[in-house]
């Protein structure tokens, strides 16, 4: 490829909305260019590096035993509902309908497809096991794309769906997705952490993340100091401190004035934030079609209950719950429970009002609690004395310095990262509510088993490009390159563009993928494009090397530069990119 041809062109400006360096660097470099919020085209560059890391993909899903399919964009709704997630799904799911009225969506995931055309082609044990994949675009509604390529509307994934005859043959296709995983993510050069993690909208019980550390990640994982234990923070488990027992307390009504805070409180009352409970007020929403097919309300008040110091993880809440949508209560709404912003408490509400109360709660005992008065709480608060929570479950948030929940010894500690792959366990999940079935050697009826595992290729190659790079571009690992080489000539002599010439033809011959820069510009701006784009070798032809018979090379990954004889440059190059 000669740069005069390419559909492309390099920016000097770092736009103003890119934040991660892998957003600067696409853009600068003309990797793709945004079309809307959250969907880009990708350029000639960034697409020749989407195939490399399809081909990785593809190569370790065969390897794995997988077989390649292409699945609908364009999704019926009845297939949605027959799983019970058209509404459950939540916001991201974006739904139309066609000028006959009839809805469809278009797929963020593709497990909806995968059990309904196992229900129909899935009749005996002799066609299980069955690991499907496919390289396909999804689109998910988000309410705030950004980071570039890290959070996007519409994407491409590789995702990969297995069917099998019971758990232990799942657990043994998961653990060869799982080395499938990092066999991609070590030809990626990238280090990846696996972790535990919540299955959320996709269904099931197990799952893991692939995450990659990074101080700007949106997403949040803890890591035991002792025993390794890695989870995201809506599946950590950690121990809470022990609190000294002691008698009860009677119950007493105390003035706190102006202490509408758990700081406040406690340091008017004297007691740590620890023996204090706070209130979370949300109000859990579902679609009305949702609410008429469960027969809820629509709208269903959620009080929390939880001890001072401690967060509430909405995630786990919202399992706590058994799904639905959560958004903040207003005062209002408060209000009309019985309940005073401020100084909320459990105690003394009608029986029709939902109270959550975190592990917390009961591990504790005398909690400082609101009253449901302005300017007064109460002291001594326990459970189940006191109030009787409809809901107790672990909906706190892990932090940074939590003791470890797996080994008790070790210390969490909370880090930054971002999301590049996901397995699932599903189980049973969708074949429970659709009806997948298969039939034993003695002709005995049982549901298939599931699996779900994917890794969305925009967000690994900026991933790629967060971790190799420098100051001055891109510094491309050769696995994933958009191009092996990058030929320069420096000069306008007919000489320079000779050699040049012959050696691009030379080069790619002998196998390698060569960007020649054949344009009318100057060495500087020649020199900052090869940086910024970042193949991983540099060659410039120019009057000094030539004067040498040599030709002037640099790895882009190192500082030094070298001149080869250029009869030799050829198999110099073939020998090194051979040996990796």
């Amino acid at each position: 490829m000669r740069l005069t041809d390419l559909f492309t062109r390099t920016l000097r400006d770092v736009p103003a909305e890119a934040e991660l360096a892998s957003h600067q660097l696409v853009l600068r470099a003309g990797l793709v260019r945004p079309v809307a919020a959250g969907i880009y085209a990708l350029m000639p560059l960034g697409l020749r590096v989407m195939h490399k890391l399809e081909t990785i993909l593809r190569e370790e899903m065969d390897a794995a035993g997988g077989q390649e399919v292409r699945l609908p964009v364009v999704q019926p709704a009845d297939i949605w509902h027959a799983t019970g997630r058209w509404f459950s799904f939540g916001p991201a799911l974006q739904t139309f309908s066609n000028d006959a009225g009839r809805e469809f969506a278009l797929g963020p995931t593709h497990e909806d497809v995968v059990a309904m055309l196992a229900l129909r082609e899935i009749g005996s044990y002799k066609q299980l096991p069955q690991l499907l994949y496919q390289i396909q675009t999804k689109y998910r509604n988000e309410l705030r794309a950004r980071g570039g390529l890290v959070r996007m509307r519409e994407f491409t994934m590789k995702d990969a769906y297995s069917l099998d005859t019971d758990f232990d043959a799942l657990d043994v296709v998961f653990e060869r997705m799982v080395a499938a995983y990092h066999a991609i993510f070590r030809r990626a050069d990238l280090d990846v952490v696996q972790i535990e993690a919540d299955s959320g909208a996709m269904g099931g019980k197990d799952s893991h993340e692939f995450v990659l550390e990074h101080k700007q990640g949106e997403d949040s994982f803890v890591r035991c100091d002792a025993c390794g234990y890695a989870a995201n923070i809506e599946k950590a488990e950690f121990v809470l401190p022990d609190i000294e027992e002691a008698g009860l307390d009677p119950v007493q009504k105390v003035a706190t004035p102006d202490c509408k805070t758990i700081q406040a409180v406690a340091d008017f009352v004297g007691v740590p934030t620890v023996q204090t409970l706070k209130a979370v007020f949300f109000v859990r929403e579902f679609a009305r079609e949702f609410a008429r097919e469960q027969h809820q309300q629509p709208d269903q008040f959620v009080f929390v209950v939880i001890r001072g110091d401690l967060e509430v993880n909405e995630v786990k809440l919202v399992n706590a719950l058994g799904g639905g949508e959560l958004r903040a209560a207003t005062d209002e709404e408060i209000l009309a429970v019985g309940a005073v912003p401020g100084y909320a408490s459990p105690l003394g509400l009608g029986d029709d009002v939902l109270v959550v109360a975190d592990r917390s709660v009961e591990a504790g005992q005398n909690f400082v609690a609101g009253a449901n008065e302005d300017g007064y709480h109460l002291t001594g608060v326990n459970v189940p004395r006191d109030f009787q929570p409809g809901i107790r479950a672990d909906i706190a948030e892990a932090f940074d310095g939590a003791r470890c929940g797996r080994c008790a010894d070790g210390t969490l500690r909370l880090q930054r990262a971002i999301e590049l792959g996901h397995c699932f366990k599903l189980g049973t999940y969708y074949s429970d509510r659709v009806g997948i079935t298969y039939t034993d050697d003695t002709g005995a009826e049982h549901p298939v088993v599931m699996g779900s595992y994917g890794i969305g290729l925009e967000r690994l190659l900026a991933a790629i490009i967060d971790t190799h790079h420098d100051d001055w571009g891109i510094i491309w690992p050769v696995s994933v390159a958009p191009f092996d080489v990058h030929l320069l000539t420096l000069g306008s002599d007919d000489r320079f563009v000779e050699v040049a010439a012959e050696l691009y033809a030379e080069l790619r011959a002998a196998g390698l993928d060569v960007l020649l820069d054949d344009r009318k510009e100057s060495a500087g701006i020649k020199f900052t494009d090869a940086d910024l784009i970042g193949l991983p070798l540099r060659l410039a032809v120019s009057k000094k090397s030539l004067a040498q018979d040599s030709v002037e090379a640099k790895w882009r990954a190192a500082r030094d530069r070298q001149m080869v004889p250029l009869a030799e440059v050829v198999g110099w190059a073939q020998e090194r990119f051979a040996g990796g």
